[in-house]
């Protein structure tokens, strides 16, 4: 029976929807986790020194991984195994696990030799701490991260192909757990260090649950010596990927300096508040970019425009509608949120507000940083890989120096502002709003960027995507309407005093606000809301009802 549940359970899903909504619910249980993750931080930590030494530090392994292991990640090898035959397939992932091991060790030797050099010139303001050699320890231990999770890259590919979804939205609930793990156990004991250990043992779980599909497959990699004729094109096409991972996480890097020159705990808050706007991110944005990926490289690779399009616009529509759904719940319930998650232990009051103010922004930004994750693997699946690269230099120039350029002008053309419209002016540290501003700005000049070269692809794209953008607009702010007012009655009813409360008027807030804004689509006749309620209504009968799965319709992959 135990047998019969667990393949169950793992079965292949082939409907992007359905797909995309098991992710989601999974997905949803290692956001949870990373939320625990994080209330762990907040409670023991708080927005001091000792986080900000953290998150700086994870910063190096974030490089590593956009060097070396995105050069032979799944998103680039999933579109060469699609059609190859099971000998091939383990031959490629061979030559590209052993070739991650040889460059990625090498690059993090050279790193960890000159780290304290790296780390001082970085971060300047740290060097007088107390905890700089355990920074530099801890930073060592972290280059073992990209290593195990690039080769967790490698062999997911294999688990992607075969729409093994279950097994891939597992691997971050080990992660977080051995964070977690680190940082209860570990870090009383170690240090800081014991941190990192955690983090390694999480990247340990997150590499192991993907074996057994690649076993069962019959493909599991072996060291092989990378020849030219296979890793040639596989480095080839991974190259500009890599170097806009690359970009991306300099320009994240350049903020965490710039932030590490402001206020003591800026670093931790602008961490936290991006780790929240993340949960709703994995559960639209990386949900429907991981479920469509296969299936757009399937019509890239028969070179099936209309597949392709339909495809693309449908994960597209979707994302936004939800998208701003989330929005619009978030910018009422943003203080309630960081508040229940986060507001406990060390993590005082104006951690909280300033934490809930940066939460706002970035909700701003979710729309597009979802529609990125989706455009990106869209441009991946064709083989068009430059383009990305080319977008994200744009956007480093841009994001960086209009961050820089908010710090020098006078605090009452933005900064003052800013921070009066969030209802923060009389808390300290929030030059950090602009830097959270000058990311989001950035992020819609991406996305824009990559809708002009995909309409060339996938010809009416943009257009496809008003209608849903119209909806969306109108469900956040039925459903943002609703919550403010009942936010506003239940306060007369009983005091914020405990977490309890807190939790209890924003959960009544929020269910209320998403029925107004599920009301609101339905009213609206919204296509995209019938798809989820009909895809929703299969995914329950043949996940728990016992029924085979269904073989998709056509309709149902796109």
């Amino acid at each position: 029976m135990v047998r019969r549940i667990l393949g169950r359970i793992a079965a292949p899903i082939r409907g992007l929807h359905q797909a995309a909504y098991l992710l989601a619910a999974l997905t949803l249980a290692s956001q949870v986790l990373a939320l625990v993750r994080d209330r762990t931080f907040a409670h023991v930590f708080g927005a001091g020194r000792t986080l900000d030494l953290y998150y700086a530090a994870f910063r190096m392994p974030d490089i590593v991984f956009a060097l070396v292991s995105s050069l032979v990640s799944a998103y680039v090898i999933i579109p060469y195994i699609t059609n190859l035959d099971r000998e091939k397939t383990r031959e490629l992932l061979s030559e590209s696990a052993t070739f991650l091991l040889g460059a990625g060790g090498a690059i993090c030797v050279v790193l960890a030799i000159f780290m304290p050099q790296l780390l001082t010139f970085l971060y300047p303001d740290f060097a007088a701490s107390a905890q700089y050699s355990s920074f530099i320890l801890l930073a060592r231990i972290l280059l073992i991260q990209p290593i195990l999770l690039g080769l967790s890259g490698v062999i997911s590919s294999v688990t992607q192909v075969h729409r093994r979804f279950l097994l891939f939205a597992v691997s971050p609930v080990l992660y977080n757990l051995g964070i977690i793990l680190g940082t209860v156990a570990l870090y009383p004991i170690f240090g800081l260090s014991g941190i990192g250990i955690g983090v390694v043992l999480g990247a340990i779980g997150y590499l192991a649950v993907h074996i057994p599909v690649v076993v069962k497959a019959g493909v599991f990699p072996r060291f092989s010596l990378p020849t030219m004729k296979r890793m040639v094109p596989i480095v080839r096409n991974s190259v500009p990927r890599s170097l806009a991972l690359s970009v991306n996480s300099f320009t994240l890097l350049a903020l965490t300096a710039i932030a590490s020159r402001l206020a003591t705990g800026d670093i931790s808050v602008f961490t936290l508040a991006g780790n929240l706007e993340a949960v709703p991110l994995a559960l639209i944005g990386s949900s429907y970019s991981v479920a469509a990926f296969p299936a757009l490289s399937e019509a890239g690779e028969k070179e099936d425009r209309a597949e392709f399009t339909g495809i693309l616009s449908t994960a597209a529509r979707h994302i936004i509608i939800w998208s701003l759904v989330a929005l619009g719940l978030v910018a009422v319930l943003r203080a309630h949120i960081v508040r229940v998650i986060l507001g406990s232990g060390a993590f005082g009051w104006d951690a909280t507000r300033l934490t809930a103010a940066l939460l706002a922004i970035a909700m701003v930004g979710l729309v597009v940083d979802a529609l990125e994750l989706l455009f990106s693997r869209a441009l991946y699946a064709i083989r068009q890989s430059w383009w990305p690269l080319a977008y994200q230099l744009a956007t480093a120039v841009l994001t960086i120096g209009l961050a820089s350029l908010f710090l020098i002008l006078p605090a009452d053309r933005f900064a003052a502002p800013l921070a009066a419209l969030l209802r923060v002016s009389d808390v300290p540290g929030t030059n950090i709003l602009l830097l959270a501003l000058a990311n989001v700005v950035g992020q819609f000049f991406l996305v824009g960027l990559s809708i002009v070269v995909l309409r060339k692809t996938a010809p009416g794209l943009a257009r496809a995507l008003l209608l849903p953008a119209r909806d969306g607009l109108a469900a956040g702010i039925a459903g943002g309407a609703v919550a403010y007012v009942v936010l506003s009655f239940m306060g007369g009813i009983a005091p914020l005093t405990t977490s309890l409360a807190v939790l209890s008027q924003g959960l009544a807030a929020g269910v209320a606000g998403l029925a107004a804004a599920a009301i609101t689509l339905h009213l609206l006749g919204n296509e995209e809301f019938r798809t989820m309620v009909a895809a929703a209504e299969r995914l329950w009968r043949e996940r728990c009802g016992g029924a085979n799965v269904l073989k998709p319709s056509g309709e149902d992959l796109l």
